[in-house]
């Protein structure tokens, strides 16, 4: 079973920017989308977006604008970048295989440890 790792977290100041990277141990799927999620302190794991095998992003509402997904299929590596980060994007980021089931995503591998990011002066 391909495996994810996510990668480049850190400490930034508030309004900086930061690249994640999201590694497949393999060929990542023909099949499933990606998805980025994100886990703040005391809250629950929420999605900010999915990018399909044919490079179509999807976002959460909320994450429009400041949040960019991209695949580079040739290092079998997706990316999250963030954009004039905030005090309230602190979380542990994840990367997840999934699909769309009508209005539902269905994620269906081993959730990782992720990469923390925390934003502060």
């Amino acid at each position: 079973q391909v495996q994810l790792v996510e990668s480049g977290g850190g400490t930034v100041q508030p309004g900086g920017s930061l690249r994640l990277s999201c590694a497949s141990s393999g060929r990542m799927s023909s099949v499933y989308a990606i998805g980025w999620h994100r886990q703040a302190p005391g809250k629950q794991r929420e999605l900010i977006g999915a990018i399909k095998p044919s490079g179509i992003t999807i976002y959460v509402d909320s994450f429009k604008g400041r949040f960019t997904i991209s695949r580079d299929d040739a290092k079998n590596t997706v990316y999250l970048e963030i954009a004039d980060l905030k005090s309230e994007d602190t979380a542990i980021y994840y990367c997840n295989t999934g699909y769309r089931d009508g209005n539902i995503w269905r994620w269906v591998g081993t959730w990782g440890q992720g990469t923390q990011v925390t934003v502060a002066s």
